[in-house]
């Protein structure tokens, strides 16, 4: 009895660690059973004393109170089952836990291996995900920053339109500027593979970049590929009417997956949590032009997120002709209906108000966690201050914030230092 105890308590701090990030996972029984099939007891115990911001094997062996050979191995255990994601941060290894998703969660189905059931893992993905919701609901609808965001389909825009979308808005200028670049399984149709479930779009299209992308290289969970490559699978995704869905941030992406409405997390949690707005949209609307629409509901099968619909056209010469209309509420911007009218009725028009994304991922996480109550598991990492490197970076974050946010982080992490920073700025 004392030893499942202490199993138990193993997982449930692991799960506790896990919800110091702002993209977190509630705690149930499937979790719980997610989290014995990817990490031992041992395991869980050691990932739950990590800290948040990346560490060395010297940090992570201090912690674990182990030399450091025993912490290493450990370390490149979790690495190389992609449960950590180590990086070459000024001239040494550094790692990270990354939060389930997108994270863990997903990098334990971007390939085929048999150390783990592939199948039992995506039953539980697939109950914990899309039966339960709190998971999904918690991840994509919290507070006001979102996880992803869409890009816009770049081949529909008109010549004006381009002009008009920006550097970090095009997926075609992240895979161009990204210092490494790997292509993996589609967690979600893998996942509803196993299911019995998923449909016959590609499964090696989604991407990885950056520092994500070269350890999951390096670890052989995903296949490294060039511009070229990688320019020539945005096609391929577009030819199969798949979104764009990546991290929301402008500077260094590090994923864009290729969504189809049946099998993906986030076009499914579009339509569930539709009044939410659980993905940040593009700076694009569609506009129909009802004269010259037919009704043939093309637009309306290949949207993602039933943003159209058909309605009667009240047309007396003929009452049964119908067309295409737009939810605005509910539209992405993705251009995946301009893309698909053969009558060339439909056109892409910039929103009123810019759409913007954070600066970077440290940016994002610091609003996320002032929205979700958690800057405090920023600031105080491990109940130790954070480096003066990393505490300045979340400050700076802090400080460029609108008063609003701003008192809401003074009074999150009650700091005096915090608030007499604040105080001068609002001065």
């Amino acid at each position: 009895m004392a030893h499942h105890l202490t199993t138990q308590s193993a997982y449930s701090r692991l799960t506790e660690r896990l919800n110091r990030f702002p993209q977190g996972a509630p705690p149930s029984a499937l979790l719980n059973k997610i989290l014995k099939m990817l990490f031992s007891a041992r395991e869980a115990e050691l990932v739950s004393l990590l800290p948040i911001k990346p560490f060395t094997v010297e940090k992570a062996a201090r912690i674990w109170k182990m030399d450091i050979p025993g912490a290493q191995k450990v370390l490149d255990e979790l690495a190389g089952r992609a449960i950590l994601v180590d990086i070459e941060q000024d001239g040494e290894s550094v790692y990270v836990l990354p939060p389930p998703m997108a994270g863990f969660f997903e990098f334990s189905l971007m390939r085929v291996r048999d150390d783990i059931d592939q199948k039992l893992l995506s039953e539980l993905f697939y109950q914990y995900l899309n039966v339960e919701e709190d998971f999904v609901r918690d991840l994509f609808t919290s507070g006001e920053t979102r996880v992803g965001r869409v890009f816009v389909q770049e081949p529909v825009l008109s010549p004006e339109n381009s002009l008009h979308v920006l550097d970090y808005e095009r997926a075609t200028e992240v895979i161009k500027t990204a210092s490494h670049m790997a292509v993996g399984t589609c967690y979600c149709r893998h996942k509803m593979t196993h299911l019995g479930r998923a449909c016959n779009a590609p499964l090696e299209i989604c991407m990885t970049f950056n520092s994500a992308a070269a350890s999951l290289i390096k670890h052989g969970h995903a296949r490294r590929v060039d511009e070229a490559e990688g320019l020539e699978l945005l096609d391929q995704a577009y030819e199969h009417n798949l979104v764009q869905f990546g991290e929301n941030v402008r500077e260094q992406v590090s994923f864009i997956c290729n969504c189809c409405a049946c099998c993906c997390e986030a076009m499914i949690a579009a339509r569930r949590f539709a009044i939410m707005h659980p993905i940040l949209t593009t700076n694009f609307i569609p506009e129909i032009d009802a004269e010259s629409c037919e009704g043939c509901g093309k637009c309306v099968t290949v949207c993602p997120v039933e943003a159209l619909s058909l309605v009667s056209a009240h047309d007396p010469q003929r009452p049964a002709r119908k067309v295409a209309r737009l939810d605005e509420n509910l539209c992405l911007g993705c251009g995946l209906c301009v893309r698909s009218c053969p009558q060339d009725s439909i056109h892409l028009e910039q929103r009123p108000q810019r759409v913007i994304s954070p600066l970077n991922g440290t940016h994002r996480a610091v609003v996320m966690a002032i929205e979700r109550g958690k800057l405090q598991h920023l600031i105080f990492d491990n109940r130790v201050l954070f480096s003066h490197r990393a505490l300045a970076a979340v400050l700076g974050v802090i400080l460029k914030l609108p008063p609003v946010k701003r008192a809401l982080a003074s009074q999150q992490v009650k700091s005096r230092y915090l608030e007499a920073l604040i105080s001068r700025l609002d001065i």
